[in-house]
C-alpha cells in the first residue's frame, strides 16, 4: 500500500526551483496558487464551497513574453516516476507520481520512466514549434565534462 502524501512540495537544488508537485491528497479551502505570479506558468487549486458561481467572463488577450518552457502533468491513471537533473548530469529527484497528483517542471533536465501504465494530462505553454526546436535530448554522460550552461534549460534565477 502506498503512504498517502499532502501538500504542496518543492524541489531546489543549488538555489534554483526545478519542480512543485501537488500531491493528491493536498486539500485547501479557498482557490490557492503556489507559484509565484510573475511566473510564466501559474499552478494552483481552485477551490469553492457548494453554491458558489462565478460570473461569466472571459480572459484579455495580452501580448506576454515568455522565455522558458514549464510543463505539467497530472496523473490520472497509473504510476510513473520523475527524474531531475542538474545541468552536469547529476541526479537530483526521483519522485513516483500516481492518480491525482500533479507537478510542474519549472528548471533543469527531466526524463520520466513509467512503473505501471499510466495516463497524464500535459500543459505546456505554446505554441508548439515541433520537436527540432522544442525538445533537445540530452546525453546525461556527456554532461559531467560538458555541463550545460543556465539558461540552456530554464534560466534559473
Amino acid at each position: 500500500m502506498t503512504e498517502a502524501r499532502a501538500g504542496v512540495e518543492t524541489v531546489e537544488y543549488k538555489g534554483c526551483k526545478y519542480a512543485e508537485i501537488i500531491w493528491a491528497d493536498t486539500r485547501v479551502s479557498k482557490t490557492t496558487f503556489f507559484s509565484p505570479p510573475e511566473s510564466s506558468f501559474q499552478f494552483g487549486l481552485l477551490a469553492h464551497e457548494a453554491g458558489f458561481v462565478e460570473a461569466p467572463h472571459y480572459h484579455r488577450p495580452v501580448q506576454r513574453t515568455i522565455n522558458d518552457m514549464q510543463q505539467m502533468f497530472v496523473v490520472q491513471r497509473g504510476a510513473l516516476v520523475i527524474e531531475l537533473y542538474s545541468n552536469d548530469g547529476q541526479l537530483i529527484r526521483e519522485i513516483t507520481m500516481r492518480a491525482g497528483d500533479a507537478i510542474v517542471l519549472i528548471h533543469g533536465i527531466h526524463a520520466l520512466r513509467v512503473l505501471e501504465d499510466m495516463q497524464c494530462i500535459s500543459v505546456k505553454q505554446g505554441p508548439y514549434l515541433g520537436m527540432e526546436y522544442d525538445k533537445v535530448n540530452v546525453d546525461l554522460t556527456q554532461l559531467a565534462s560538458d555541463p550545460l550552461k543556465t539558461g540552456e534549460t530554464h534560466p534559473c534565477p
